[in-house]
Order: C-alpha cells, then sequence, then structure tokens
C-alpha cells in the first residue's frame, strides 16, 4: 500500500534574497555580494524540510499563473512535493519578495513577486496538485536584504490580494490519502471549517486510520487564537506569546496550554533560545 501523504496547507512566496556589506542607505545604488530567487512562505518551507527527511508531502495554497508560479512548482515539484491541491486564480500573480542580506550581521531585507515558484516546487518534488489557482490577485512576493556586517535582515513583504484557500477549496480535499495535516494560520475563519472537516473524517476511522492534525498560530491576531484548540500538535510563536504578556517559551507554555484540546502537544518557539514543548 502506498505511503500516505503530509499535507501543509497555508502560503508560498517567491523571495528576492540580496546579500549586500551593509544595509544601504535610502535613495541610493549598491552592489550586492549575491542575489538570488528563493521559494518561501511557512508551509512551501515545511514541505521542503519533510521532503529532505524523506516523507512524501504535499502543498495546498493559492497561485496566479505567471513566470514566478512556475518557478515556485518546479522547486516544490524538485522537492516531490504533491500540488494536486494547489489553488490557481486564473488572474493576478503570485507574491513576490526581494530579500537584502547582509552578510556581516546575516540581516535580511525583504521586499514581495509566480512562475518560478511552481518550477521550484517541482525542482524539490513536492506534490503541488493541490495548488488553488486563484482568478484575481497576485502571487505575494517579498523582498530581503541581509546584512553580511552584522546577520541583520530587513524584509519587505508584498502580500497581495490573492485570496487564501477557502473551506470550499478544501471541500475538494480527499482526506484519506493523507496521514497528518498542517494548517499555517491565515484566514482562521475558513480553517476552522477545513479543521471541523477532518474532526468529522476522524469520527468514522478507526484510531490507525484518523489523521493527525498540527496547526500554527505566528501572528499576533486575535482572529488566529481561535486555531489553538483544533490541533494535536499546536506551534505558538515568539511573537504572539509575548502579544499575550508572557516572556519566556515555559510562561507561555504553562499560560496557555488550557487553551488546546485534551492531550494536545504546545510547542513555544522563542528565537535563538529553541523552543519549549509541553504535552
Amino acid at each position: 500500500m502506498e505511503e500516505k501523504q503530509i499535507l501543509c496547507v497555508g502560503l508560498v512566496v517567491l523571495d528576492v534574497i540580496s546579500l549586500v556589506d551593509k544595509y544601504p542607505k535610502e535613495d541610493s545604488e549598491i552592489r550586492c555580494l549575491s542575489q538570488r530567487w528563493q521559494r518561501g512562505g511557512n508551509a512551501s518551507n515545511s514541505c521542503t524540510v519533510l521532503s529532505l527527511l524523506g516523507a512524501p508531502c504535499a502543498f495546498m495554497g493559492s497561485m496566479a499563473p505567471g513566470h514566478v508560479a512556475d518557478f515556485v512548482l518546479d522547486d516544490l515539484r524538485r522537492y516531490s512535493v504533491d500540488l494536486r491541491y494547489t489553488v490557481f486564480q486564473t488572474t493576478g500573480s503570485v507574491p513576490i519578495a526581494t530579500v537584502i542580506i547582509n552578510e556581516a550581521s546575516g540581516s535580511r531585507t525583504i521586499l514581495y513577486y509566480d512562475s518560478f515558484l511552481v518550477a521550484d516546487f517541482r525542482r524539490r518534488g513536492v506534490d503541488v496538485s493541490q495548488v488553488a489557482w486563484q482568478s484575481k490577485g497576485d502571487t505575494p512576493s517579498s523582498c530581503c536584504i541581509i546584512n553580511n556586517s552584522n546577520g541583520n535582515r530587513t524584509i519587505v513583504l508584498h502580500d497581495t490580494s490573492l485570496p487564501d484557500v477557502s473551506a470550499t477549496d478544501f471541500e475538494k480535499v480527499d482526506l484519506t490519502q493523507f496521514k497528518w495535516i498542517h494548517i499555517e494560520g491565515r484566514n482562521a475563519s475558513e480553517q476552522v471549517k477545513m479543521l471541523q472537516r477532518i474532526d468529522t473524517h476522524n469520527t468514522r476511522q478507526p484510531p490507525e486510520q484518523k489523521i493527525r492534525v498540527s496547526v500554527e498560530v505566528e501572528k499576533p491576531q486575535e482572529e488566529l487564537f481561535q486555531l489553538f484548540g483544533y490541533g494535536d500538535v499546536v506551534f505558538v510563536s515568539k511573537d504572539v506569546a509575548k502579544h499575550l504578556g508572557f516572556q519566556s517559551a515555559e510562561a507561555a507554555l504553562r499560560g496557555l496550554y488550557g487553551r488546546v484540546r485534551k492531550g494536545a502537544v504546545l510547542v513555544c518557539a522563542w528565537a535563538e533560545e529553541g523552543a519549549d514543548a509541553l504535552g
């Protein structure tokens, strides 16, 4: 029997990364040490890591036709990521970001720009058949400037008008093909409906066939906090923890664990200090 996949639902963007000796002054022209296009986005990057670890995976997100999208899809395919659930829009473009990296400090400055994205997915062997092509909007992009002297990163994101994956898009997903589904918190009201569909599916399955669910709450936006109660594994960011008044990962875990479902694992990342988990 073919091994079931891990589905990651969320964002994919094109990052344009520039490495510089020092951060440029405004209204100036400088030479960079290097520049490259790179596929980005939390859910997209998760697919890359899973693929490198040998796990079959699929990406579901919104994209618009164009050169950026081609690049992204090719790179995902290079990582053997299944793209059948990508939502492709008929108008608009994939977000693009330009990233300026300071080599000395590691800092990055990002400006957001798509066909490139499709190509990159393919290059990584990521299944992109779930991509939701949108009829309007642009694929997100960002520009990242990295300061080579201190490693600082400055990011300018063009988070375009491209619609996020909807519950209607998610209805097309054959849940029996997946053993784990990861949701990057974005349009939470729609994502709650997706998570409820998974819960309903699981009630009809024997224990060994139930889908494991993880959710990521990265942005300090109140709407996203309703996602805490839906994952078997819940990832919360340092930004969210501090927004809610916690000054350490340990304190955040103690204070937020009551929000997750019974038996869930709560993980809080705290930058250079690493991450803690409770569950």
